[in-house]
């Protein structure tokens, strides 16, 4: 996949998360604004550092930054999800 394609991917998925934040938050009920607000900026804080962690790849061992990264953006996506369910 290309980096430029990946970047897209990036964009599509913190886009849905944020998406679903906000949908979260109308439906629960509760007035925890603060909190939506919290997961919303740890969702745009997310995409901003795997866009420019994507943009300045360290040369050598691309296998293993790229592997590192999927990792990391699975568990950060899978604390994200975890933090909309709790609102």
């Amino acid at each position: 996949m290309k980096r430029k394609d990946l970047k897209k991917h990036i964009n599509y998925l913190c886009g849905e998360l944020l998406a679903e934040c906000m949908a979260a938050s109308a439906f629960n009920g509760k007035d925890n604004k603060q909190d939506v607000e919290n997961v919303m900026l740890s969702i745009v804080k997310m995409q901003n550092d795997m866009i420019c962690r994507l943009s300045h790849v360290e040369p050598g061992s691309t296998k293993l930054f790229f592997k590192k990264m999927k990792e990391n953006m699975q568990k950060r996506t899978e604390e994200i999800i975890e933090q909309i369910q709790n609102l």
